[in-house]
């Protein structure tokens, strides 16, 4: 409960200067939560993503230049055959696809027309945000949906969809329109893109509800490879559609198994315990890809085993770019 307390103080601090008339970052601020638009992606049925993310998906865009180019969280925009931003006038404007890193999470988009009026919210650094820090949580709709936060930690994200941020921003409190927000620095600067909700942003025994931000420092490496071709050309990860669960002992348990992906060809099921990845024995989503990713990338035959039916089975599962498993399209 303590640091619950200390996070509470803290955000209500932050806020308190961030609403100030006098604040000498007001203007920065209103500039900042003018970049931020609402978006809608329309996704194909026959989409990969179409079941679990849905064909119609909304959230927040970040405008991160003149021309119009805007910055989200991949789920938003990954298989969508094009959408529309929502200005602060009211009017709704195409947006095409740009690109989607998987690897990062991130997605890029473009209006069909030059945002006049509306300042792009420069890029900070990521990696200067540190524990304690006061940031603001800027979704789309203006004043009322920003609200102040505080980074309670900044440590490994691993998600069970094959998903891992080495430094990913975890703060407090929760924002309630968290998908491709922006979290801003104290110089109203981008320092990372809102990803997901979680029970326990501190990591620690005494849980605190918060956010899970995407590092903005792993955007410049990976921005003229996505305008470019749509994505990066650097070695991506290996992928076998396989969602993971961990389970009380340290057991990691198959949760699902993507349709027509490299684990269902191998015979994987839901229901599998991982026993090894060669000579580790991962007991953490995090050891488990650490361990599967070391074997090479996207392409290589990942050696592991499971313990399936009751018995050990050892796998070699040939993996893919899962790029080529999804239906993208640039509609540029």
């Amino acid at each position: 409960m303590q640091l619950a307390r200390l996070v509470c103080a803290l955000a209500l601090a932050a806020f308190a200067v961030a609403a100030s008339p006098g604040a000498a970052n007001a203007q920065t601020l209103d500039d900042a939560l003018g970049a931020v638009l609402r978006l809608k992606t329309f996704v194909p049925a026959e989409a990969r993503t179409a079941p679990t993310l849905g064909r119609e998906r909304e959230g927040s865009a970040i405008l991160i230049d003149a021309s119009g180019l805007l910055l989200t969280v991949g789920y938003l925009m990954v298989e969508a055959a094009g959408g529309e931003v929502h200005l602060p006038d009211g009017r709704a404007v195409p947006a095409t696809v740009v690109g989607y890193d998987q690897d990062s999470g991130l997605g890029l988009m473009r209006m069909a027309e030059s945002p006049r009026g509306l300042k792009p919210l420069a890029l900070g650094r990521s990696r200067d945000v540190k524990d304690r820090d006061s940031v603001a949580v800027l979704a789309y709709g203006g004043r009322a949906s920003a609200a102040p936060a505080v980074v309670v930690s900044r440590r490994v994200f691993a998600g069970n969809w094959e998903y891992l941020l080495d430094d990913a921003i975890w703060t407090a409190p929760p924002h309630p329109a968290w998908s491709g927000a922006a979290l801003v620095d104290a110089d109203g600067r981008l320092v990372g893109v809102g990803s997901l909700v979680v029970n326990n942003a501190s990591g620690t025994p005494d849980p605190i509800p918060g956010n899970v931000f995407i590092p903005i420092d792993l955007l410049p490496p990976l921005l003229a490879d996505l305008i470019v071709s749509g994505q990066s050309t650097a070695p991506v990860r290996p992928w076998l559609g396989m969602t993971l669960g961990e389970v009380g002992g340290g057991r990691l348990v198959v949760l699902r198994v993507t349709p027509q992906g490299p684990a269902e060809a191998a015979g994987i099921k839901r229901g599998d315990v991982v026993a090894a990845v060669k000579n580790e024995r991962p007991a953490t989503l995090e050891e488990f890809y650490r361990a599967l990713w070391a074997q090479g990338p996207a392409g290589t035959v990942l050696e592991f085993e499971l313990v399936q039916d009751g018995s050990v089975r050892r796998m070699n599962v040939p993996s893919v770019d899962r790029r080529s498993h999804l239906r993208l399209r640039s509609t540029l």
